[in-house]
């Protein structure tokens, strides 16, 4: 099913989930167990982070270099069949821009199509990776791009003209930034862009974490303004430990609000973070439900103790 007839059908609040793969040579059972975890709470979808391949040069023994390609978490695609055909629930693969060429993109979602998974994140993905001049088009810059590839092979428009070419049925959720994402100048033209990968074809979107449900709302009256009518999924994560304070924000570019800030800071160890990471999570939760949100999407990676206590509290099965 796709997310967008979810979204539409659903009566009741509900969540979702985003997972890492587990790092090159990790244990599948850690994603098993994740997953087990959340059964009794029936998220409806799960998201797959996806990451582009690392270069790295190797030193050999005759002084030259040897150049390596390696993902520091394979596997996105394989959990996705795991999550659809072993647990019944849609997994949503990340695409990425950055890190990739049209034509492996094509590739990845040829793939994706024969295993039956017909939902996809269209991201632009992570910065370090070193972005192509703007006349290469072999590449997509911009998550909107991004959307057009998808879109046009569900119109069954390949990179290659093809006899027969058949159509692909892929749903399409982008991420929109409550904060603005940190390379626009603005908040105003990351909602135009917003609004643009909406007119490329996109059916939902979810938000990059945040920790104060104002900055949600006001994005929210922000893009109805500016004609965004698909969707737009709050994005929650609970606070876990004292360096969240530090990498949350290096990471992700959001803010953490000073009431936050000073009760972690004064906190004696992680356990007391824990407990007011979910105090905080849970009036979020609870006040965004009070404004009729009905899809609470929570960055978890593989560690879901916090959330299966926050559902605890929550009630929503």
């Amino acid at each position: 099913m796709h997310i967008a007839e979810i979204l539409a059908y659903e009566s009741g609040p509900f969540i979702s989930v985003e997972i890492i793969p587990p790092r090159r040579g990790g244990s599948v059972q850690q994603v098993h167990a994740a997953v087990e975890s959340l059964l009794p709470h029936r998220p409806r979808y799960i998201n797959i982070t996806s990451h582009a391949a690392e270069v790295v040069w190797q030193e050999q023994p005759d002084g030259t270099f040897r150049r390596r390609v390696k993902r520091r978490s394979p596997g996105t695609f394989g959990l996705c069949a795991v999550i659809k055909y072993k647990y019944g629930i849609e997994p949503v693969p990340h695409l990425l821009c950055h890190g990739f060429t049209r034509e492996e993109t094509e590739d990845a979602l040829i793939e994706l199509h024969y295993l039956g998974v017909e939902n996809v994140m269209a991201l632009q993905g992570e910065e370090k990776y070193a972005r192509p001049p703007r006349t290469d088009r072999t590449v997509n810059h911009y998550a909107v791009e991004l959307v057009e590839q998808i879109i046009n092979m569900n119109h069954g428009r390949y990179l290659d003209e093809l006899t027969d070419a058949q159509p692909t049925n892929f749903c399409v959720g982008v991420a929109a930034y409550p904060e603005k994402h940190y390379q626009a100048p603005n908040l105003a033209f990351d909602i135009a862009n917003l609004k643009r990968k909406q007119d490329a074809g996109a059916s939902y979107a979810i938000t990059q974490m945040f920790l104060d449900n104002r900055l949600y709302y006001d994005f929210l009256e922000r893009a109805r303004a500016a004609g965004i009518h698909i969707p737009i999924i709050p994005g929650l994560k609970i606070l876990t430990k004292k360096e969240h304070l530090y990498s949350l924000p290096r990471s992700f570019h959001i803010s953490i609000p000073e009431p936050l800030a000073h009760a972690i800071t004064n906190a004696q160890n992680d356990a007391e973070v824990l407990e007011i990471g979910l105090e905080w999570a849970y009036h979020q939760a609870m006040d965004l439900l009070a404004h009729g949100v009905k899809n609470l999407h929570f960055y978890t990676m593989l560690y879901t103790k916090p959330l299966l206590r926050l559902m605890q509290r929550l009630k929503l099965d």
